[in-house]
């Protein structure tokens, strides 16, 4: 029997938010989880790191300048470069921001305020599917 190298791969999760506080927050908490984080602090400078960095996960915030976080998840979806990046949206908790952000192709949806730990869980749930 031979001994295979396992090497371990590390997932790399975008985020972006205008507020950079909580950008921080969250790049902290998932550095700490073990991912490779990226960070954008409005819509179209997300979706240009995710076609040149082909993220495994984008955590989008739903309102952003220049481009909102469902613009960037339905231009992920458009191209066959990017449609395989998983898109988790968080919103201040409006409602029809769910309704809206899951028909456009998003793969799970935070209201905030969320906890310190729901974040990291969350992104695990959708990195394991």
């Amino acid at each position: 029997m031979t001994d295979i190298d396992r090497t371990r791969i590390v997932p790399t999760v975008l985020i972006a938010d205008d507020d950079p506080d909580l950008v921080s927050l969250i790049a902290l908490r998932l550095t700490k989880a073990g991912y490779t984080v990226l960070t954008a602090t409005d819509g179209e400078e997300a979706l240009k790191m995710a076609e040149e960095f082909l993220p495994d996960l984008a955590v989008l915030d739903v309102m952003m300048p220049k481009l909102t976080g469902l613009d960037v998840t339905r231009r992920l979806r458009e191209k066959p470069e990017t449609q395989h990046i998983l898109v988790m949206l968080i919103s201040a908790g409006f409602q029809h921001n769910e309704i809206w952000g899951l028909p456009a192709g998003a793969d799970d949806y935070v209201k905030k305020p969320f906890g310190p730990q729901e974040l990291p869980n969350r992104v695990q749930a959708v990195l394991a599917r």
